[in-house]
């Protein structure tokens, strides 16, 4: 008689194997998504308090307001405020002594400037950046020309002592309508609203009264409209050039140079 072979023994409890394995597989997952997650905060922490130890100092916020969390965590403000970081920073306002500046260098250029202002030449603003001065094509330039009229010459130049015996900076800024421009000498609204911005730039240069790191030059076409283009009073508006007055700050973003505690490296520098 043929002795009885036992048949094998089926194990139920082999997936608990692959269980495991896959058990794993998803704790070393989230493992790496938790330390990612705590990179990006910790760059963000730095970045906050750089932009909150600047514009502290500068005066823009309360000295008494608390700081952003240190490195036992971020508090609930600044879980709050993570988002919308870039938000707060545009809705910071110029700091009170250079608010009242700008509104002093305003006033003194309305007198210096009625006669212009009163013939719808210049148009002085308080903005966001700053002090605009807006000289209205009619006033300065010729039609399709980005060479400022020699009768302009001379109100030019005051703008030009006003503005160089003050510490900001300047942004000359050019702007067209929405009308396409095709001549000899330009192809678009660009070329001309930049080669405008150019010229008086140079010009201010030429008269050496303010210093070359002081200023810019843009051109922005007709994408920066102050009034309608559907009007010709309004594309009239549009064409211009203005000269944007700005306070002399800075951020300090730089990486720390070694042997320097980490928050020594933020600072901010404003004109002398």
């Amino acid at each position: 008689m043929t002795p009885r072979v036992p048949r094998s023994r089926v194990g139920h409890d082999r997936w608990l194997v692959s269980y495991a394995d896959f058990i794993t597989l998803m704790f070393a997952f989230f493992v790496v998504l938790y330390a990612f997650a705590r990179a990006d905060q910790k760059k963000q922490m730095q970045v906050s308090q750089a932009i909150s130890t600047a514009f502290r100092s500068l005066g823009a916020f309360a000295k008494d307001a608390p700081p952003p969390a240190g490195r036992g965590g971020p508090s609930d403000a600044t879980k709050a405020g993570a988002a919308s970081n870039a938000v707060a920073v545009e809705e910071l306002q110029v700091p009170a002594q250079v608010q009242e500046g700008l509104e002093r260098l305003r006033s003194e250029l309305a007198q210096t400037l009625s006669s212009q202002i009163a013939a719808h030449a210049i148009s002085l603003e308080m903005e966001r950046d700053g002090l605009v001065i807006s000289l209205r094509e009619a006033g300065f330039f010729n039609s399709g020309s980005a060479t400022p009229k020699p009768e302009a010459l001379p109100t030019l130049r005051e703008i030009a002592a006003k503005l160089g015996a003050e510490p900001y900076d300047l942004r000359v800024e050019g702007h067209s309508d929405d009308v396409p421009i095709h001549n000899a000498e330009f192809d678009s609204n660009w070329e001309l609203s930049s080669a405008r911005a150019t010229h008086i730039a140079r010009l201010f240069l030429e008269m050496k009264a303010i210093p070359p790191e002081r200023i810019s030059a843009a051109g922005y076409a007709e994408f920066h409209p102050v009034a309608s283009n559907s009007t010709a009073e309004g594309r009239a508006e549009n064409r211009r050039v203005d000269l944007v007055v700005m306070p002399r700050v800075k951020i300090d973003l730089a990486m720390p140079k070694s042997g320097q505690p980490a928050a020594g490296w933020r600072k901010v520098t404003d004109g002398e």
